[in-house]
């Protein structure tokens, strides 16, 4: 039987949008359903206005009075205009694209069910399938959650008030990146994680400077514990947590004060946010019908995006391997080549970069000093520090370090790290290094402009020659040209030049 579309992608955010429109740019004929707004949570819930209040705070921070009012009404505002400009189902009708609004699951594995309205049903069948659902916020089991007003990332850029208090369960990149705007625009915040750290993922040399940076600016961290309960109104709320305090500091802010109960600790504050990881959203997609695989971390697919059953493909967050909307890009972009074109592509999963973009930024890309450790793999370090690059320190932004893992006598690139002023601006140049196999020889020969922040992964990339430096080669040169300087002292393994 003939399908009537070529692709049907459900779902509307960052990957999905990308599959259409590769879809319609092939000249498949595509529909894309959507249950909510074009646009997904990066538009409405996550990466477009985190980082518009950050922003804010930042202006906070440097003596602006910002009025909270305005905050909202800036990121209403800005969420707006990019939906007008990039997310508008008129947008994609106007590629070609058929964009319907409901909520799709499967009648079997070519066919879906519409419904909108709640009423209103639609059967439509495709050739290819692509499902992009995203996720959602994970809202872990307290005992007390069920009856405790509380925000996620759903709910709290809707705030039309600050909170003059807030406690924060989860030190990941949301909680942080709240952590630091709410702190900057007045709020006082505490920031509880039963990990001994803040963003586990990413090293602790790096994630040191920035929770030190934020204990200055007034957050408290109470870290390695864990939540024993939550109760409280719409004004007011208590978090009870027992435990061992590996980190952080406990001061007499309106979040950090409380009582202690023993080997328990009540915090107060006017509001509650959880920012304690995602969960992928699969509910109404009614997989069994349609023969797809999954478990609770999303739905099963290989590295072609491609799900147990061969014209259905999951990209995005609910394919449960990477949560950034730069990988659902990428994801869709796999997945519309293999079905549409035929042409084999696999997921790039060995130069993933993050960003957790709070300030000082905390970046990463390629493998992680701990993976390349624990696999043995032999590998050197290449450090330069943000207080030696000419542009940081003409912009005061002097805290922070680059640290690179390469082959010793190749340079090839492993992975990066770096926190600091732009780092994720910085970890862009070693993502296209890695993929384009440019090596830190290559990097240490390019032209960079001076002064500029790029040029600090120049100078890191410089230290490739530094550590393969040979005291007897200069000794060779010295004889061979008769030169009379002093031999350079090569003892110190982790000299910077």
């Amino acid at each position: 039987m003939k399908k009537e579309y070529d692709l049907i992608v459900i779902g509307g955010g960052a990957a999905g949008l990308t599959a259409s429109g590769i879809g319609a740019s092939l000249g498949a004929k595509t529909l894309m359903v959507e249950k909510n707004k074009l646009g997904g949570d990066c538009t409405w819930y996550g990466c477009v206005p985190s980082k518009v209040m950050l922003h804010q705070a930042k202006k906070s921070s440097m003596g602006a009075s910002v009025p909270f009012k305005e905050v909202s009404e800036k990121l209403d505002s800005i969420r707006k205009d990019i939906y007008e400009e990039a997310d508008h189902p008129d947008k994609f009708r106007a590629m070609g694209i058929d964009v319907v609004e409901g909520s799709a699951s499967f009648m079997d594995p070519y066919t879906i069910q519409i419904e909108k309205s709640g009423s209103e049903l639609r059967e439509v069948t495709g050739r290819f399938i692509i499902i992009a659902t995203g996720s959602q916020a994970f809202v872990p089991p307290i005992p007390g959650v069920d009856k405790t007003p509380y925000l996620t990332n759903h709910t709290l850029f809707d705030l039309k008030d600050l909170p003059a208090s807030m406690v924060i369960v989860g030190g990941g990149p949301i909680g942080t990146e709240m952590a630091q705007a709410f702190q900057r625009l007045g709020t006082k915040v505490s920031v509880v994680d039963m990990g001994d750290r803040i963003l586990p993922k990413d090293p602790s040399e790096m994630t040191d400077i920035l929770k030190k940076k934020l204990e200055m600016e007034g957050v408290e961290f109470h870290l390695g514990v864990s939540v024993d309960s939550v109760e409280g109104d719409g004004s007011r709320v208590r978090v009870v947590i027992s435990g061992k305090e590996g980190s952080g500091k406990t001061g007499s802010g309106q979040s950090g004060t409380g009582t202690n109960d023993g080997k328990s600790k009540v915090l107060e504050a006017e509001k509650l946010l959880l920012a304690t990881g995602r969960r992928v959203q699969l509910e109404g997609l009614n997989l069994e019908a349609a023969g797809v695989n999954y478990t609770r971390k999303g739905i099963t697919v290989n590295d072609a995006c491609r799900t147990s059953k061969r014209h259905i493909y999951a990209i995005g967050d609910v394919a449960g391997r990477f949560q950034f909307t730069h990988m659902s890009e990428h994801m869709a972009k796999i997945a519309a080549m293999n079905a549409l074109l035929k042409v084999p592509m696999k997921i790039d999963s060995k130069h993933v970069p993050w960003v957790t973009y709070t300030d000082p930024e905390v970046a990463h890309v390629g493998a992680t000093r701990s993976d390349l450790e624990q696999k043995q793999t032999r590998f050197e370090v290449y450090r330069f520090p943000y207080s030696m690059i000419d542009r940081a320190i003409t912009d005061e932004e002097t805290e922070g370090w680059i640290h690179v893992y390469a082959k010793k006598m190749s340079g090839r690139i492993l992975g990066a790290d770096i926190v600091g002023a732009h780092a994720g601006e910085l970890i862009s140049q070693y993502a296209l290094a890695m993929k384009n196999g440019v090596s830190l020889k290559k990097m240490a020969d390019t032209i960079y402009p001076y002064p500029s922040y790029a040029l600090g992964a120049r100078r890191a990339a410089d230290q490739w020659y530094i550590k393969n430096q040979s005291l007897s080669l200069v000794k060779w040169i010295r004889r061979l040209f008769r030169y009379r300087g002093a031999l350079p002292d090569l003892s110190d393994p982790d000299r910077i030049i």
